[in-house]
């Protein structure tokens, strides 16, 4: 498949520049360039070919793409917030599965970490997290256990100087080549602790999903824990119950909520060019009502989904943003950025299934995104047990 020339122009139909600051534009033009230059080209080719390009890597570590918001004196960049989202944002209008890859590494992996961590720990694994010298994956979701994380099966007995690890999880982002994993288990007091698990170990094994039709640039799999060793050393000493991973979740959904309106924008940016170009009789497509509709329907969307996650990454510098507020922003914009693919694919017609467009692959990927990190349904619930104070689930 040839090579494309990346075109995409950001739409900011409300001016919402003039809310950023100098150096959160120059982080956005610093990762959009090099998503043009590295990644758009052979997108395509590798989501045919079911391939994460692992030459990704380095670059999102060279554009601060890993933990950038975790403290320099750890190797991060001790970025805000917002330019955390603008990241997020960036790297999936390039692909979902890219932003994953990202977004696994910062909010399951860095975070977990540098919130729950030893120094020690900290100091061992975060600046080759940084770096990409070192990749990693989250271990909570179970075969049997997706919703409810709480009735996982997986567990580790105290055997002295070290605990003895047994289980499984699925579907997680970035196993088949990460070297660390965190993964969260329960005690023998029924108490769900999280730990450091290292590629290598006796037992631990990660075996490649296959056969996915989304995120088909992403690397997933799942980790299998047969008697494995892991020292006391590996354990979050502090942290116990769901709060851990779900606190982790929170970051990472936030990501999300921006890199959805990435995928939006690419989706609006392409059916907008193609309109203004595709003939039909004897006018652009463009000047027709209809696709008129859709496009005005996209971009105000694009718009509302903007201002709404430009004012949760205010809260979130302020530490003031709840998961409520995160699940709401999650789940709107997700489901937004999965409208917007189709809508543009319908105007795109039939060359909106082919490769030579982005609209097919980014609509089977926010398949996955709508699913993933909490459910559609899930997060409704999760607002409507927030404004009523009743739980609909356990």
């Amino acid at each position: 498949m040839a090579a494309k020339t990346d075109s995409f122009q950001h739409p900011d139909y409300y001016l919402l520049d003039e809310l950023l600051t100098d150096e959160q534009k120059l982080i956005r033009d610093t990762v959009r360039a090099w998503v043009k230059k590295e990644v758009s080209p052979i997108v395509e080719e590798a989501c045919q070919k079911a391939e994460f390009p692992k030459q990704w890597i380095k670059g999102l570590a060279e554009v601060g793409a890993f933990g950038p918001y975790i403290p320099v004196e750890y190797g991060g960049a001790g970025l805000d917030q917002i330019s955390y989202g603008i990241i997020m944002q960036e790297l999936e209008r390039g692909d979902s599965g890219l932003r994953s890859t990202a977004s696994v590494q910062s909010s399951l992996v860095m975070f977990p970490i540098y919130r729950f961590g030893t120094e020690e720990q900290k100091n061992k694994y975060l600046p080759k997290l940084a770096s990409g010298d070192l990749m990693g994956c989250f271990g909570l979701t179970e075969p049997d256990h997706g919703s409810n994380p709480s009735g996982m099966i997986s567990n580790i007995k105290d055997k002295g100087d070290h605990y003895i690890l047994n289980g499984a999880k699925m579907w997680i982002s970035n196993a088949p080549f990460a070297d660390i994993a965190i993964v969260w288990a329960k005690d023998e007091n029924s108490d769900i602790r999280g730990m450091i698990v290292e590629r290598g170990t006796p037992g631990f094994t990660t075996p490649e999903t296959h056969g996915k039709w989304s995120l088909r640039a992403s690397a997933t799999g799942e980790l299998v824990f047969d008697n494995v060793r892991v020292p006391k050393e590996n354990i979050f000493p502090t942290v116990k119950g769901l709060k851990g991973p779900l606190s982790c979740l929170n970051s990472a959904r936030y990501g999300i909520a921006w890199g959805a309106i990435g995928a939006a924008m690419d989706c609006y940016n392409s059916a907008l060019q193609y309109s203004k170009e595709r003939m039909q009789f004897g006018k652009p497509i463009a000047g027709f009502q209809l696709t008129q509709k859709k496009l005005a329907e996209m971009i105000t969307e694009i718009t509302k989904a903007q201002i709404f996650t430009w004012r949760l990454g205010v809260l979130k510098n302020k530490h003031k943003a709840t998961p409520g507020q995160i699940s709401m922003a999650k789940r709107n914009n997700v489901n937004m950025a999965l409208q917007i693919a189709r809508e543009a694919r319908q105007i795109h017609g039939g060359m909106g299934i082919t490769g030579e467009y982005p609209i097919m692959r980014h609509m089977m990927n926010l398949e996955s995104v709508i699913t993933y990190e909490g459910t559609h349904d899930i997060h409704l619930l999760i607002t409507g047990m927030d404004i009523t104070g009743i739980a609909a689930f356990e």
